[in-house]
């Protein structure tokens, strides 16, 4: 997709292709996993199954080999078939998630690991975020100490880890060199990508507010053992590879954001056209029609945005701004349709029958995660306007 926004016939393939493998798992699926708490096993296998778990790996290792705006049209289309987050984050982690390993990994790690991620024979979890340090990644508190073998025992604790109760492999950074050892404080993280023992990290599911069947975890670590064999490149240099997959994470929450949103939107429109009150439908009162129109229109602009950021990003332009704002306009217009949709289904919008009171739960984690508003636009006004750094 260029610029303005027109799919060529390669990708128009890939969204009825996805489309054809969503429309399998309607509304009712999704309520029903979100009121229980089940994983998506069966979602996740059709994807798995129709090879787009590996849409953006190379196909030496069984992908696609395709870029972020193909994996952006994947995943936009899976949040836009009401699977919402629910969907889009049971698969999520797989696109970009093993990026640092595909790039900064051995040839042997890459050959191991690779094909079984993108098989969906081997389950990953990613952790990163800490109780003490949020998005200050530089102040992680979790260390990783080297043994007289070479090994490493890692201790600390770690927050917000999705699925880390099915994963049997966590890719992970922790500080190998104390930071008052390191000429920059990012300096001195080591990533791993290793077993991971749910039992022995201690995995407790955190209760939230939504996508419950996407489950996130506090993990303990006290001397959990990683072989010599799982540092990916080189040691101190952790960091550096999580930044490699900042601006496409960004773009991926972006899409799915506005794709939840969309859902949002549709549900609501159908709605408008067929609820009648007082002798005629409520979609002619300019009080619903206009705030529909008014999210359509902060929809489409947010999307735009997001797949100028993937074509950016692409071609290896510097994207930085385009994949911020992408992911802020993203999840804010995300939240307002479903936000607008709740309303425009007056007191039907608080029932689960309808559906879009989970969408409304689910829009929220965009505005939040991977990355606060207020830390892009802190982002956009020092990098992009000049202004001074305010933090």
């Amino acid at each position: 997709m260029n610029f303005i926004g027109e799919p060529t016939e390669d990708q128009l393939a890939i969204k009825d292709a996805v489309e054809r493998t969503c429309s399998q798992f309607d509304d009712e699926y999704w309520r029903d996993i979100d009121e229980t708490g089940e994983w998506p096993e069966a979602f996740t296998k059709a994807m798995a199954e129709g090879g787009w778990l590996g849409v953006a790996m190379p196909e030496e290792v069984g992908g696609a080999g395709l870029g972020l705006t193909e994996a952006s049209i994947v995943m936009h289309t899976v949040a836009r078939s009401g699977a919402g987050f629910s969907g889009a984050s049971a698969i999520h982690l797989n696109i970009f998630g093993p990026k640092p390993l595909e790039i900064f990994g051995s040839d042997e790690q890459r050959n191991v690991h690779l094909p079984k991620i993108i098989s969906g024979e081997q389950k990953m979890c990613f952790a990163v975020t800490e109780p003490n340090s949020g998005l200050d990644t530089s102040n992680l508190e979790s260390k990783a100490e080297k043994q007289p073998n070479g090994d490493y025992k890692l201790y600390g604790r770690k927050i917000w880890t999705t699925g880390a109760q099915r994963a049997d492999k966590i890719l992970i950074i922790a500080r190998t060199t104390p930071k008052d050892q390191c000429s920059k404080p990012y300096l001195g993280l080591s990533l791993f990508y290793t077993d991971f023992d749910k039992v022995k990290a201690g995995a407790t599911p955190i209760p939230k507010m939504g996508r419950k069947a996407v489950e996130c975890n506090m993990l303990f670590f006290d001397g959990y053992e990683i072989p010599k064999e799982d540092l990916i490149g080189e040691e101190g240099q952790g960091f550096k590879y999580l930044l490699h997959g900042l601006n496409p994470e960004r773009v991926l929450f972006a899409v799915e954001a506005i794709g939840l949103g969309q859902a949002a939107l549709a549900k609501a429109t159908q709605y408008a056209n067929e609820r009648r009150v007082f002798g005629r439908a409520i979609g002619q009162n300019q009080g619903i029609a206009h705030p529909l129109a008014k999210s359509w229109a902060e929809l489409e602009a947010a999307e735009l945005m997001a797949y100028k950021a993937a074509s950016k990003f692409d071609q290896k332009l510097d994207c930085g701004a385009e994949a911020n704002a992408a992911k802020y306009l993203g999840a804010e217009a995300g939240f307002k349709a479903c936000e607008t949709a709740v309303l425009s289904h007056g007191g039907m919008g608080y029932a689960r029958e309808y559906h879009v009171e989970r969408y409304m739960r689910e829009a929220m984690l965009a505005r939040i995660a991977p990355v606060s508003r207020e830390m892009i636009l802190n982002y956009i006004s020092e990098r992009v306007l000049g202004l001074p750094k305010s933090y």
